[in-house]
């Protein structure tokens, strides 16, 4: 039987696969990555034996060939154990392979994404640089034209995948910068190696209050040299690519979202089952009931939400960004709010690590400013809607 949120066969096949893998494998060592701040290559890399590293990259590429509905599954799945991890997967499949999948050229395709596919590299993408977060046309990396490559010259801040250990780069990523003489609004998008001259890793970021099981680095290019034929489409153009491919991250981000809310409404229902307090179960009395009912239906109410827009969205076409800010908008509060009623429903038991609440209440806050703000979400939707003379 397919429904809105498994349309088809496949994606319910889809969804059983990445449950069970979930259950088996990625649950168990959630807590000891987070406490440790590490990122389990060996796990991402059994990501790739399920195909799901390349979920929406072409078969000839080595990619599964699926929808965007399909990495609103897988992420949903994985985040209900590990956001994380599944952030660092995020960052691999939705922001390099996929972006390049639609944006290079057969032969980049063809030299890159086979690897990604495998988890054979851990790869990422650049945007966010010290000084420019929201407002990425301020970036400030630069790249000059000489001879037959380009050199780059800057910094990349908060890059998820940025380091696979403290001292180790990840592989490759595509870097956003302007090529000099650019006008604000023309960005440009370089493929850059580990290895290649002038690339190193800066700080990796400790400290997070959340997603500790990704990595996040700042990378430095220091008169990087980057063949010319790492270009990514011509100079200039990368400014929609980043655009385009914003939609979908952020309806990923969105589907994060819910497997947070979803383990969060697990857990509080569960435990108000089985806890008595003045000789009554917890969910007898109105208050938790008010946590529980309130949060299954804004759980239910985003997923909607987020299945749509996944359903409308193709993965080369733009055009639905009021949506995929929308969805992202909605669902990101909202996880952290179920998170937050499931602390409270625990009390004691949900201040500490063994219910993994605390940590999916950690991990919510991210979705709120990573991957565009709250407020960078409002604007972008009050200028969609007013292009609009009817919504619907």
């Amino acid at each position: 039987m397919s429904d809105l949120f498994n349309p088809s066969p496949e994606h319910r096949a889809l969804r059983e696969l990445v449950r069970s893998f979930t259950e088996r494998e990625v649950d168990p060592q959630a807590e000891a990555f987070d406490h440790e701040e590490r990122f389990n290559v060996q796990l991402f890399r059994k990501l790739g034996e399920l195909g799901l590293l390349g979920i929406t990259v072409e078969e000839r590429f080595g990619g599964a060939g699926l929808d965007p509905v399909a990495a609103v599954i897988a992420h949903e799945e994985l985040s209900a154990a590990d956001p994380g991890f599944a952030l660092a997967y995020l960052a691999h499949s939705m922001l390099f392979a996929n972006n390049l999948q639609i944006n290079g050229s057969d032969e980049q395709r063809a030299k890159y994404l086979p690897d990604a596919c495998t988890g054979a590299k851990v790869c990422g993408m650049c945007m966010s640089e010290p000084g420019a977060g929201t407002d990425v046309l301020g970036m400030q990396t630069t790249a000059i034209r000489n001879g037959d490559g380009y050199v780059l010259n800057g910094a990349k801040m908060w890059i998820t995948n940025g380091a696979v250990s403290d001292t180790e780069l990840g592989d490759t990523f595509l870097v956003y910068a302007r090529v000099q003489g650019s006008p604000r609004n023309q960005l440009s998008m370089f493929i850059v190696e580990k290895g290649f001259a002038g690339f190193s890793l800066g700080q990796k970021i400790k400290g997070k209050l959340g997603m500790r099981a990704s990595t996040t680095a700042e990378l430095v290019f220091e008169n990087c040299q980057v063949p010319a034929e790492n270009l990514v489409g011509a100079e200039g153009a990368a400014t929609l690519h980043m655009m385009r491919n914003l939609e979908l991250e952020r309806v990923t981000l969105a589907a994060m979202s819910l497997g947070i809310a979803r383990r969060s409404i697990e857990v509080m229902n569960r435990y108000a089952t089985e806890r008595t307090s003045f000789g009554k179960p917890l969910r007898d009395f109105g208050q938790i009931q008010r946590y529980i009912s309130q949060s299954y239906a804004e759980y239910m109410a985003g997923r909607a939400y987020t299945y749509y827009t996944a359903s409308t969205m193709s993965l080369d076409t733009p055009g639905h960004r009021l949506d995929s800010d929308g969805a992202k908008l909605f669902t990101s509060t909202m996880a952290k709010d179920v998170a937050d009623r499931a602390i409270q429903v625990l009390g004691g038991y949900g201040y500490v690590s063994e219910y993994a609440v605390e940590r999916l209440w950690r991990d919510a806050k991210l979705l709120e400013i990573g991957g565009g703000t709250l407020e960078a979400h409002q604007k972008n939707m009050c200028r969609e809607l007013a292009r609009t003379e009817r919504i619907l």
